[in-house]
């Protein structure tokens, strides 16, 4: 006998659902649980997901920390998102970043300083 957890079928995971509510999550979209957000109800996976984002983790990281399908991590994350625990955004990308000019500007003022 194996120290191996049961295997649970994603269905059972899931609660039956087959999609997640709402936006979709991309991979790279930055999850952070809410601070003081009830947890009472939650699975133990939900809890898992939960103490994981305690620091901003996105959804590829977080579905490697679990050990769960991609598919799986984002219905449990919409489940999460409409209780209001968690909360997610895009993560930045190159055009919302600041120009080169301004970081050189910026960083020879800390420099001046």
């Amino acid at each position: 006998m194996t120290d191996e957890p049961p295997l649970l079928r994603p269905y059972t995971l899931t609660r039956g659902r087959t999609r997640p509510t709402g936006p979709e999550f991309e991979l790279m979209t930055i999850i952070r649980a809410v601070p003081g957000a009830p947890l009472g109800g939650l699975t133990p996976e939900e809890l898992r997901i939960v103490r994981i984002c305690q620091s901003p983790t996105s959804v590829a990281d977080l579905a490697s920390d679990v050990g769960l399908s991609l598919n799986v991590v984002r219905i449990l994350l919409s489940g999460l998102r409409d209780r209001n625990v968690i909360s997610a955004r895009a993560q930045a990308t190159v055009a919302q970043l600041p120009e080169e000019r301004i970081l050189r500007e910026v960083i020879q003022g800390l420099r001046a300083l």
